[in-house]
């Protein structure tokens, strides 16, 4: 599939199935609750998204503290859509957004995730674990 014309904006134009479709298509477990998303989506300081024509086929969240650290919390891009450049520049945009700010910080969960993001400028930190209380 050809990068065709997609769009990138920072407008909240998502429906709630829209995100749903979006998250069960990488199969997270936050597709699972499904309004829940929507609401913290809709909570979140920044949300950029990827569309091709009037499907939702990528987006990208960050929380942060207004000043010195954001959080990157959801990259995601239908596999349909994948290397094709729609998460990278999902991460400019991000990263363009907060570029004043001292810290950018993401969790990458397993060996691709953490050389894809090592090549788009994050390296890993030293000694710091993930710590987590998961409540399903």
């Amino acid at each position: 599939m050809e990068n065709k014309n997609i769009r990138y904006t920072d407008k909240r134009e998502y429906t709630s199935e829209q995100i749903h479709a979006l998250f069960k298509s990488v199969d997270w477990l936050s597709a699972d609750y499904p309004q829940r998303l929507f609401k913290a989506l809709n909570s979140c300081e920044t949300v950029f998204t990827a569309w091709d024509e009037g499907r939702l086929i990528g987006l990208i969240n960050a929380i942060d503290d207004g000043e010195l650290t954001a959080y990157v919390h959801y990259l995601l891009v239908d596999p349909e859509y994948q290397k094709l450049g729609v998460g990278k520049k999902l991460l400019d945009m991000v990263k363009e957004k907060y570029s004043n700010y001292l810290y950018l910080l993401l969790v990458a969960e397993n060996q691709g995730l953490i050389e894809y993001y090592e090549k788009n400028g994050f390296e890993k930190e030293k000694d710091t674990s993930v710590m987590v209380i998961l409540k399903k």
